[in-house]
């Protein structure tokens, strides 16, 4: 008797998985084929790595893992630009790019909590707002250092941060 209750939670367990895998693929396919600036590729990839995502059970509980993912995200960047002007490891006259970087990112943070609590409450209207606030922001840091005519150091977490947070703004379209 254990073992066919070993063996019927084992595949309630797999169908769970197979499920959410499922449904953070299909709405990657259908969100990417709206958006194409979102890459179907990536947003696989960042929910399937994400432990929040993969007990989804719908859009909505995708939208909530996605936007917290967003948000940690965020908060990495910052931390990665903070540590490049604690160290001054950045070429000369891209210090104020940085600075201005690092207040982008506490707006988006921002932002990404507004949407987090919009989303809790069911307003996804209001979401959506909040996340293409928050999307605004990777751009606009690397446009302080094109104005520069400078290399900013942090293009790829940008690109990836932009990505992170499409996600859940793509996502808050289809609901």
């Amino acid at each position: 008797m254990k073992f066919f209750v070993s063996v019927v939670m084992f595949f309630l367990f797999l169908n769970c998985f197979a499920t959410a895998q499922t449904l953070i693929r299909n709405s990657c396919k259908t969100a990417s084929a709206k958006d194409p600036n979102l890459k179907y590729d990536f947003c696989v990839q960042s929910l399937e790595q994400d432990p929040q995502s993969k007990t989804a059970t719908s859009l909505a509980g995708l939208v909530l893992a996605s936007t917290n993912n967003a948000a940690s995200k965020a908060t990495n960047v910052k931390g990665i630009v903070e540590t490049i002007l604690k160290n001054k490891k950045y070429a000369p006259g891209t210090e104020p790019a940085l600075r201005t970087c690092v207040e982008l990112y506490d707006d988006a943070n921002d932002s990404l909590n507004e949407a987090l609590m919009n989303i809790k409450s069911g307003d996804y209207r209001s979401a959506n707002v909040h996340l293409s606030a928050a999307l605004d922001e990777p751009g606009t840091c690397e446009d302080g250092f094109k104005e520069k005519h400078a290399i900013s150091p942090v293009t790829n977490e940008n690109n990836v941060l932009y990505q992170k947070i499409l996600i859940p703004l793509a996502f808050t379209n289809m609901l």
